[in-house]
């Protein structure tokens, strides 16, 4: 199906129905691999599973910065296509892989440097920064293939095609898996590598998955003289995606500080719900990542009751799915729990926790679709602000307030923040609906 057909003629809802599955099944592999991951670097030493947990906020960097050009060419592609000039988005399909590879290089050479005074930083145990500086090495100067893919793969999700990214996502995931007890304790003719084979095994497996979406890199670069329009229109673009993620690492961060100062095991709750919000996250990621081409190409081309509507089916189904989630944190947090714990003060702390972020997950959905909408149709502010809103001015800063009155009142920032950023949301909406253009 043509992508003028299949975005701006095909019914929204079977649009959806048709584009998230291949993307959640992808998701959902990728969350099973980065459990498997932690288990066995955790069989192997409780350094390395440390190590793991303390190199993640750079890890998250990079994905920021790869998605986010991809997701700044993939906004683009289909906002030219909207306009009918499918020549012009080739164009800046071609741009996608100088841009990634520039920005692999940038952040390789930078953490090859950094690690070590990084690993020193944060933790005061030798063999955990040793363990840091050989992991945080491996995952950032082999990334390449992380880069590559997170570009390749937007480029073809703004041609419609989600099939493949799907399987370049489950055939990577399952590479990783297949090769982390192999190169870690050594089976077989693999050496013994430890965190260094965690490491290899995670690179093998995002170089395989990039192969996999390598056509979406086979585009003729533009012009020379056209690089610097189309680069400034990628990059203000996919801006407000980085800085979403971006802002995740720091408010994770914050979060955690704020916990450590009741207790571990505080802090241990907390990062048992991240677990878990992984797979409950996985239907609202998959809508936010399907409907920025459809509501791009249709901005593009004026029809902005489809925008509408697109935004519209996106929250129902949003608001369905997460109500799934809202249940079993409601119901049975405490089977949740022990999946991962058997401390009992973990458990406590958890029950209580998990019953106030279950009622934030009704006014996430649109929290966390409405900074997309806008993203999508251009308006990169209105998406960076509702952003910086939220992990910025809402999270951290909430979380102190309502922890000075106890632990139990800690867990209202959830609800709180999801709710605020969602009125902010609709405030900008009601904007946007007044002065599209």
């Amino acid at each position: 199906m043509e992508t003028n057909q299949l975005f701006g003629t095909e019914r929204i809802s079977r649009l959806l129905l048709k584009l998230a599955p291949p993307v959640m099944l992808a998701q959902l592999i990728q969350a099973l691999y980065n459990i498997v991951d932690s288990l066995f670097v955790g069989r192997y030493g409780e350094s390395g599973l440390t190590a793991l947990s303390i190199i993640y906020p750079i890890q998250l960097l990079m994905i920021a910065f790869g998605i986010g050009a991809g997701v700044g060419i993939n906004t683009l592609m289909a906002r030219l296509r909207g306009r009918g000039k499918p020549e012009e988005a080739n164009e800046a399909a071609g741009i996608s892989s100088p841009l990634e590879l520039i920005l692999w290089f940038l952040f390789a050479l930078i953490c090859w440097f950094i690690m070590p005074a990084f690993a020193r930083m944060s933790s005061d145990t030798e063999e955990v920064i040793q363990n840091i500086i050989i992991y945080g090495r491996i995952v950032s100067v082999f990334s390449i293939g992380l880069f590559l893919e997170s570009g390749w793969t937007k480029v073809l999700q703004a041609d419609g095609d989600m099939k493949t990214p799907m399987a370049a996502q489950i055939i990577g995931a399952l590479i990783n898996i297949a090769l982390d007890p192999l190169l870690i304790f050594g089976y077989g003719p693999f050496p013994e590598l430890g965190i260094a084979g965690a490491a290899a095994a995670t690179v093998i497996g995002q170089i395989a998955a990039a192969a996999v979406v390598a056509k979406g890199g086979f585009r003729k670069s533009p012009p020379l003289l056209k690089y610097k329009p189309i680069l400034k229109d990628v990059l203000k673009l996919g801006f407000p995606n980085m800085l979403m993620q971006t802002a995740y690492t720091y408010y994770i961060l914050g979060l955690n500080l704020i916990l450590s100062t009741f207790s571990d095991q505080a802090v241990t709750a907390l990062g048992l719900y991240y677990k878990w919000q992984t797979f409950f996250f996985i239907p609202l990621g998959a809508m936010q990542t399907c409907i920025v081409p459809v509501i791009s190409y249709n901005y593009a081309a004026k029809n902005l009751d489809r925008c509408r509507r697109t935004l519209k089916d996106s929250v129902i189904f949003g608001l369905a799915l997460m109500a799934v989630g809202t249940l079993c944190f409601e119901l049975i947090p405490g089977p949740m729990l022990r999946t991962f714990s058997k401390d009992e003060l973990v458990i406590a702390i958890g029950q209580v926790g998990f019953r106030w972020i279950g009622i934030s997950f009704i006014p996430m959905v649109t929290s966390l679709i409405f900074p997309v909408f806008f993203q999508a149709t251009g308006f990169g502010l209105k998406s960076s602000l509702l952003t910086i809103i939220r992990t910025v001015v809402c999270f951290v800063p909430l979380g102190w307030l309502f922890s000075r009155f106890g632990l139990n009142y800690f867990w209202l920032t959830f609800p709180v923040t999801e709710t605020i950023t969602t009125l902010v949301g609709f405030c900008f909406y009601r904007q946007f609906l007044k002065h599209p253009y």
